[in-house]
């Protein structure tokens, strides 16, 4: 165990669900560094009450107790961001978890400073993402806060380890915690993301009961769904003609998803800290948002501007993935994917169904779709078609040069 010392922190802001692991380390930080704890939980869109987290807090005597819900912050300031740029890493994840770390943080760093603690403590282990997600946020928006990591530094092996240690210091240990879990599970408003144990052998079907946000889509009614998103500026704010906030549009498409069996996604991915890693992410709403996105931006998107868009996604994908949202890099980023969103408005018509997503229709004010230039009918002079042999021959001149420079 760590000891203590003068450099240890008088005062540390917890991230804290109420959970075996964060209630262990709630003790812990007390036993070890003989500091205040204060704890922080925040209401994401997890599915879980939170107000449980108050009670448990209580119990160990923390006197300043943070609980809010921050689900429309999320979805306004990082979930809407992150869509405006069709962001998906790795070619299929829309990184679910990813996002919501920089608001954690964010917040941590702010009741720090609140409170006048001088450390901010997290559960996260050190073999995953994490860690370093919550620490680059956290030491971009305060370069001097002290971060504890007790996954990094305690002598805890396992959640064994954790229950014999929970039970000695009598902290109450759901049944179903007892023993090993088959395996982990983060949620948001966004997603839910399920890893570790059955799930560790990538060859292995992942078994029924790991999915919790969605039906089979083998299982999904017969039936097609079909819905309206409107947008404005790049981000959803109707559906089917009713106006809603943020958070609100996300958990009704969540529902729509979920009952059609929409957003399951069995993946490797490779990890920032360097392995490979499988999990089982379901996103329902945000598998309807992105290809809604998408569609609006297919009749109001100039090419250029488009493809350029598609250039940059990874690269902002990645970023935000291994942790820099606050970095300069990924504002530059997001300031030219929001310039580029000003005229992405309008409505998309999609059908659900077994899984699928369907655009049938999109139509905006700002459409640079000109049916009198694509019909195949007599177009009354809009397009010439004799133009495009010199467009052709200039195009081809550098084709036919190497062609002769083969030749001879």
């Amino acid at each position: 165990m760590a000891k203590k010392n003068s450099s240890a922190p008088k005062k540390v802001v917890l991230a804290y669900s109420g959970g075996l692991d964060t209630s262990v380390i709630l003790k812990w930080l007390q036993d070890v560094y003989e500091c205040e704890v204060i704890t922080f939980t925040a209401d994401i869109g997890q599915g879980e009450e939170v107000e449980p987290a108050r009670k448990k807090a209580q119990m160990f005597g923390v006197k300043q107790i943070f609980i809010e819900n921050l689900q429309e912050e999320f979805v306004r300031d990082f979930v809407f961001p992150m869509f405006r740029a069709n962001t998906v890493y790795e070619g299929e994840y829309l990184l679910g978890t990813s996002i919501a770390r920089p608001l954690i943080a964010k917040r941590l760093v702010e009741i720090a400073k609140e409170t006048g603690a001088d450390a901010i403590a997290h559960g996260a282990t050190g073999k995953g993402n994490d860690q370093v997600r919550f620490e680059l946020s956290a030491y971009a928006l305060n370069p001097n806060i002290k971060v504890i990591a007790p996954w990094r530094t305690w002598e805890f092996k396992s959640r064994t380890d954790l229950i014999e240690f929970a039970e000695k210091h009598q902290i109450p240990v759901a049944k179903d915690k007892r023993g090993e879990a088959p395996f982990s599970v983060d949620a948001n408003l966004l997603h839910s993301s399920s890893e570790g144990k059955v799930l560790e052998d990538p060859a292995v079907e992942p078994p029924q009961y790991v999915y919790q946000r969605t039906i089979s889509p083998m299982e999904a009614p017969d039936v097609v769904t079909e819905i309206q998103i409107g947008f404005e500026r790049g981000d959803a704010v109707s559906l089917n003609g009713k106006k809603l906030s943020g958070a609100t549009l996300l958990a009704a498409l969540n529902d729509l998803g979920r009952d059609n069996g929409i957003g399951r996604l069995d993946l490797v991915e490779n990890r920032f800290v360097g392995m490979k890693s499988r999990g089982v992410y379901e996103t329902p709403g945000g598998t309807i948002l992105l290809q809604a996105h998408r569609a609006i931006e297919s009749i109001t998107l100039d090419r250029g501007a488009g493809h350029l868009k598609d250039e940059l996604m990874p690269r902002y994908a990645e970023l935000i993935y291994n942790g820099f949202w606050f970095a300069p890099e990924r504002e530059m980023l997001q300031a030219a994917i929001d310039k580029s969103q000003a005229n992405v408005t309008g409505t998309v018509t999609l059908k659900l169904y077994k899984g699928n997503v369907i655009t049938t229709g999109r139509a905006s004010p700002n459409s640079l779709y000109s049916a009198a230039h694509v019909t195949f009918e007599d177009d009354a002079g809009a397009y010439d078609q004799k133009d495009a042999e010199g467009f052709i021959r200039l195009n081809a001149l550098r084709l036919r040069l190497l062609g002769l420079a083969r030749k001879s």
